[in-house]
């Protein structure tokens, strides 16, 4: 069992930065991927982020390639996202997300464990 608990969001300007954090519980970290997906109001969850159980490998959606990184740290059992030049498209509940099976990173329904959600909102 993995619990997540997501902080780190608010209301940021365009152009602007702002770092999310995850923290996860249990002492079998190390042994997910983990990822961050997000859902505006009216639309489906959207892959944002992700990155293998050692931190080596990421991938990224194709909005937010090139402004958003992902890290992890699985001696603290976090996972950050670091997301640069946000637009006003960027608004919606961040969520992160545990993944113990292999496959494809991207699915949210490959996901086992999720987080409550941290709101970003980025104003024009």
């Amino acid at each position: 069992q993995v619990q997540l608990v997501e902080s780190g969001g608010g209301l940021v300007q365009a152009g602007g930065s702002l770092r999310l954090s995850c923290a996860a519980s249990g002492r079998t970290f190390s042994s997910y991927a983990m990822g961050w997906f997000r859902q505006a109001p009216g639309k489906e969850r959207e892959f944002v982020a992700a990155v293998n159980w050692s931190g080596v490998s990421t991938y990224y959606g194709d909005s937010v390639k090139g402004r958003f990184t992902i890290s992890r740290d699985n001696a603290k059992n976090t996972v950050d996202l670091q997301m640069k030049s946000l637009k006003p498209e960027d608004t919606a509940v961040y969520y992160c997300a545990a993944k113990a099976s292999s496959g494809s990173y991207s699915m949210s329904n490959r996901y086992d464990y999720w987080g409550q959600g941290t709101q970003v909102t980025v104003s024009s």
